[in-house]
């Protein structure tokens, strides 16, 4: 698999804005809330040009039932693919073009992980550069090792995350 990294683009926000709306087609009442997260809903961050959705279910169990039609969206239903209340999907093959991680509105810290670091990186636009850098840095090192590109940015995304968490538990503080 080709790793690529390209320039924000406005137009991820529309491609969140359309997918969503056929996911929430979907999970209709089963769905609390979605959210763009990941890399391409931070304005300026350099990104692998795929649109990472979040809806937050009431009951993850449920969301099994709905596998069919994913799939007729062109989604492959990977299940937990190793992480605890998850159900992840992904769209486009080796081209991939959306992820969507699904967590129970009840699973507090994994939805609040993936908020907290898109607004700090949203907040914070020297680290969302750092990140950037380091994301070329990684695939002009490894164009064709999506692994090796991951495991790359593994310190950098802990030390993120953590920041990102500090920092919101000052801001609640306030």
């Amino acid at each position: 698999m080709n790793v690529v990294v390209t320039e924000y683009n406005d137009n991820w926000r529309q491609k969140f804005s359309e997918e969503s709306q056929r996911i929430k087609d979907i999970f209709v009442d089963e769905l609390i809330d979605i959210h763009h997260i990941g890399s391409t809903s931070v304005p300026g961050l350099k990104s692998k040009p795929i649109i990472d959705i979040m809806p937050v279910v009431k009951d993850i169990e449920k969301i099994d039932s709905f596998n069919g039609r994913m799939e007729e969206l062109g989604y492959e239903c990977m299940g937990e693919l190793g992480m605890n209340g998850r159900r992840y999907f992904r769209k486009g093959g080796d081209n991939r073009t959306h992820q969507v991680h699904v967590f129970q509105g009840d699973n507090k810290e994994d939805i609040t992980r993936h908020l907290v670091v898109r607004d700090y990186l949203r907040s914070h636009t020297d680290e969302a550069n750092r990140y950037g850098v380091l994301k070329e840095s990684l695939v002009k090192q490894f164009p064709r090792d999506i692994e090796a590109y991951m495991d790359g940015k593994d310190e950098f995304v802990k030390e993120l995350e953590s920041k990102a968490l500090s920092w919101y538990k000052m801001s609640k503080e306030r």
